[in-house]
């Protein structure tokens, strides 16, 4: 494969060229500049997030970073063969790149919008998260797709019901709950 400290000096390039594209994109997403990856109309393509996830710039940079940077490492600190050292570098760059797509993955998913179906919560037990006048609107607390939520909720009754009080959800109507005291 040529001279070895050929071979180490474009490692090195390679390291800090990635890094310092990886930086300078963490950077601008930090200030709101490049949020995301590209944006295209591909309409061939059904659902590319699961599938090209480990394709996109982030993940292809942190291959070229692991790449580089591990290589050096191999050559400088462990003194490897330049072939052995091209193996671990293209090992770690892979690792790299698979934990950048599956970060960036999970983090999509904390984007995502879940549908509510309100219907599902007649007869559940809820608790006022405000206070209601008779016939009022005011906020409950409910677990609502396995998770605790508030939501806005109408009293069907003709009591006051304070805050923090245990109520049950009666009927939903066109996304409308209405609630009366347990």
């Amino acid at each position: 494969m040529g001279n070895p400290m050929d071979f180490q000096t474009i490692l090195f390039a390679v390291a800090c060229l990635a890094t310092l594209l990886f930086v300078l994109k963490l950077v601008l997403f930090m200030m709101g500049g490049a949020d995301s990856e590209i944006d295209s109309d591909f309409s061939s393509i059904d659902d590319s997030d699961a599938s090209f996830n480990f394709l996109s710039i982030q993940s292809v940079l942190a291959f070229f970073m692991g790449f580089g940077w591990s290589g050096v490492a191999a050559m400088r600190q462990f003194g490897l063969s330049t072939g052995m050292s091209l193996i671990i570098a293209i090992a770690v760059g892979l690792f790299f790149m698979f934990v950048s797509a599956y970060l960036m993955r999970m983090t999509k998913k904390l984007n995502k919008i879940v549908k509510v179906d309100y219907n599902e919560l007649k007869g559940q037990v809820a608790k006022t998260y405000t206070a209601f006048a008779p016939k009022g609107k005011g906020q409950i607390q409910v677990t609502l797709n396995k998770r605790l939520s508030i939501v806005d909720a109408t009293n069907a009754s003709d009591e006051n019901l304070p805050a923090f009080t245990d109520v049950t959800i009666n009927q939903v109507e066109q996304n409308i709950i209405y609630i009366t005291k347990k």
